[in-house]
């Protein structure tokens, strides 16, 4: 009984969540849409913003953002964050103030509906196409000449093991951040996964805090692009220093009766002749 009552909270709150996840895109839609084609980034951005801080505030669960060291308003940066949920931008634009440009995979300007605004707004990329690598690192640098901030992942992909390890960073958003002379700001996020962790065909959603910590700025003057190799082996080091213990693993699968035993092997494997 008590296993089947568990299955139950998990599908109901799981439906919580992406309602409120999806019923403000829909609500917003037309809106949405027009402010993508009159390229009214701007706006579309603080809808975004909004629609983000409106979902997780639906979903009830406690929020820690820790700022060590706030940059001063209107300090243009690039971000790096470790990536492992869907959650991750949603968290990142609840906490990070100010007109963000967002580097994300081109398979998100793909999702029908929403994809297309997303990409309209924001940087994608083909992680696979340097080609189109150097394409968003370039609209990345016209972004940061115009004062907006941007977001990147620098490990291209949600980890295998998220709140655990990292994938090995990427060095173009560190080579980004030296050639366009801003500073670099890691953000830690060690419990994104533990509320929806990002499994292929599968939509996991448990009631679990959220932690974001922005770590101070790292100053990129006087840096030349020789040095992106280790001022990204400093960052991946100070966002790793926040993972917690109990970041480890993925939440199970709910199910409603027990897993039935794996019969043994009666059969004896005969020596080679």
């Amino acid at each position: 009984m008590r296993r089947l009552i568990r299955y139950i909270g998990h599908r109901l709150y799981t439906t919580w969540a992406t309602l409120w996840f999806v019923l403000p895109f829909v609500l917003t839609y037309p809106l949405q849409w027009l402010m993508s084609r009159q390229k009214w980034h701007r706006q579309l951005h603080t809808l975004n913003r909004g629609w983000s801080i409106f979902s997780i505030a639906m979903w009830g669960v406690p929020v820690t953002i820790i700022k060590k060291k706030p940059l001063p308003p209107g300090q243009t940066c690039v971000y790096v964050a470790n990536h492992g949920s869907y959650i991750d931008i949603l968290l990142l634009f609840k906490a990070i103030p100010g007109f963000l440009n967002m580097v994300g995979k081109s398979d998100l300007a793909e999702v029908p509906v929403w994809g297309p605004i997303f990409g309209s707004t924001y940087i994608t990329v083909n992680r696979n196409s340097a080609v189109s690598r150097g394409r968003s690192m370039v609209e990345a640098r016209r972004s940061l000449e115009a004062g907006r901030s941007v977001v990147i992942f620098p490990e291209g992909t949600i980890s295998p093991k998220p709140g655990e390890e990292m994938v090995p960073f990427k060095e173009g958003a560190f080579q980004l951040a030296i050639a366009a002379g801003v500073p670099i700001v890691p953000i830690s996020m060690p419990l994104n996964h533990k509320f929806m962790p990002s499994i292929k065909g599968s939509l996991r959603v448990r009631y679990s805090p959220l932690r974001l910590v922005m770590h101070e700025p790292i100053s990129t003057t006087g840096l030349t692009l020789a040095d992106a190799t280790e001022l990204k082996d400093r960052a991946y080091d100070i966002i790793a220093s926040e993972f917690l213990p109990e970041a480890a693993g993925i939440p199970e699968p709910s199910t409603w009766h027990k897993p039935q035993p794996q019969p043994h092997n009666q059969e004896m494997a005969l020596p080679n002749s």
